[in-house]
């Protein structure tokens, strides 16, 4: 079994996920911001997503992680690496609670787990899923350089997909 590692960028500290971090992504899950993501969710779906999230670790050897602004501590939001029957393949995913968006954060917080990904993990790819109309995650996509795949398996037949290589990391 993986254990969560911690990582470190210029503004952000990845770290392992928590019990205490249920109650603001619950928020986040509940929000209307969650409609791009599969939602709104109530608390006990939004607590299965969490599970599966922080889950992954042991099943899969790589999950989710939190993000910490280095200079306060305080939790933005959360990257991960998702798997398993809610994914046609290893998706690389973010979410920014409210008030740190346009920031940049996803887009680093983003990049340190994708390399971390393909330092440490048997893959060449991974794929970002986003919705059609979330305009700001397809930008943090191509930030990344992700390539649009219109091939790749979906979640949903609508989302669009950007495909990370190894090479581009």
């Amino acid at each position: 079994m993986t254990m969560a590692p911690t990582l470190t960028t210029a503004r952000l500290t990845l770290r392992p996920m928590r019990a205490g971090d249920f109650p603001a992504y619950a928020a986040l899950m509940a929000s209307p911001r969650a409609t791009h993501m599969g939602g709104p969710y109530d608390t006990a779906a939004a607590w299965g997503l969490f599970c599966h999230d922080a889950g992954c670790w042991a099943l899969f050897g790589h999950g989710a992680l939190m993000m910490d602004l280095r200079g306060t501590g305080d939790t933005i939001g959360q990257v991960g690496l998702n798997a398993g029957p809610l994914f046609p393949e290893t998706e690389l995913g973010w979410m920014v609670y409210d008030g740190h968006e346009g920031q940049g954060y996803a887009t680093e917080g983003a990049a340190a787990l994708r390399d971390w990904a393909f330092a440490t993990l048997p893959i060449d790819t991974l794929v970002s899923y986003t919705d059609p109309a979330n305009t700001a995650s397809k930008a943090v996509a191509l930030r990344l350089g992700a390539i649009p795949d219109d091939t790749a398996p979906r979640q949903d037949p609508e989302d669009c997909v950007f495909r990370h290589h190894r090479r581009a990391a």
